[in-house]
């Protein structure tokens, strides 16, 4: 009776009027199941959700800074999800940047000047996203090891080195690393414009433009798209497969790591095992939902990042659980997901 085909050509018109269906069809049952759960009004629970946002010009600053942190980890794991190299350790390297970057501000303080030791913070950051990627990039192009695996694992050993540094800058077993130069502000990001998180988001806005040059007008980017098409096809061309995976490994790694510099520099200003805050994980999904596209990541960070807030509202405002709130978030973003299916097939009924 039924039977599936796949789209050959799907325009973006398309696509995008069916993603827009399901966020209402998911919106439409996310109120079905609040209103059986809590007996509220689902017009007054949407309202909250929007006022977590947009309510005050803090939160709203607070919004674009953390879809700028996410936009961020997720162009760091595209070219390596494009490639087909399945970099799980994208938690792990801003981790590693973001501790870099405090080892600076612990031991140099104010004994530089500003400018000096943040563009220091800057480069060890990087470089250290891009050892920490670059590793199983090595393994991974010289002896074929499995990087999900890999790249996972390495997550826990910067979380656990993490731990060891803050046992060891504060040894009163709190466990809790404070605001790092908090009276000098010395190896801060500074404010522009009297917005403290602008220089951010101005350097993620930049990192998106040129991550979606590279990807579709280098040569790089189609060394990339050649390895994860089939890496037969790519040896068969002349492209040096092997090179190819650890810069492309490399590349991730260095951006993952730049994300941790702005976190610690930028936003925090202190590093802890949970700094990353899961974001190395919703990246996958953010860079998979845009197809690999950096300007279709910022609306699907900026949509994820407003779920989170509005749920948190929720929750607040109506003195719910966490619960309802993560319920809310699981069923638009299963109705995301799921419109990828009719994006890319069809459903036919068979006539007699």
């Amino acid at each position: 009776m039924i039977y599936i085909s796949r789209r050959t050509d799907v325009s973006v018109k398309k696509a995008v009027g069916i993603k827009a269906i399901a966020i209402l069809l998911s919106l439409v049952v996310c109120a079905l199941v609040l209103f059986v759960m809590t007996h509220l009004n689902p017009l007054d629970i949407y309202i909250a959700m929007f006022k977590g946002s947009f309510s005050t010009q803090r939160k709203f600053w607070a919004l674009l800074q953390n879809t700028a942190i996410l936009l961020c980890i997720s162009l760091a794991v595209t070219p390596a999800f494009k490639m087909k190299f399945w970099n799980l350790g994208a938690e792990g390297q801003v981790l590693i940047g973001a501790l870099v970057s405090a080892t600076f501000m612990f031991y140099i303080q104010d004994s530089w000047p500003s400018w000096l030791l943040i563009l220091v913070m800057l480069v060890a950051s990087v470089a250290s996203g891009l050892i920490w990627a670059g590793i199983p990039g090595y393994f991974k192009a010289k002896f074929g090891t499995n990087e999900t695996l890999f790249t996972l694992m390495m997550n826990y050993v910067a979380i656990q080195l993490v731990k060891f540094c803050i046992a060891v800058w504060v040894p009163n077993g709190s466990s809790v690393m404070g605001v790092l130069n908090r009276q000098t502000q010395c190896g801060w990001i500074p404010s522009l414009f009297g917005q403290k998180y602008l220089i951010n988001i101005l350097i993620v806005a930049a990192l998106t433009v040129l991550m979606y040059i590279y990807l579709k007008y280098s040569k790089q980017g189609y060394e990339i798209s050649v390895v994860g098409e089939s890496e037969k096809t790519a040896r068969y061309i002349g492209i040096n497969v092997k090179k190819v995976i650890l810069r492309t490994a490399c590349i991730s790694g260095a951006i993952g790591g730049l994300a941790g510099f702005l976190l610690c520099a930028g936003t925090g200003h202190t590093v802890s095992a949970t700094l990353a805050g899961g974001n190395g994980f919703t990246a996958v999904l953010v860079s998979w939902l845009a197809k690999f596209n950096p300007f279709g990541m910022i609306l699907t960070s900026l949509l994820i990042v407003f779920l989170q807030k509005g749920s948190g509202e929720i929750a607040q405002a109506f003195r719910l659980s966490d619960n309802i709130s993560d319920v809310t978030t699981g069923i638009i973003l299963f109705f995301i997901i799921g419109s990828e299916f009719f994006t890319n097939y069809k459903i036919h009924l068979r006539r007699k």
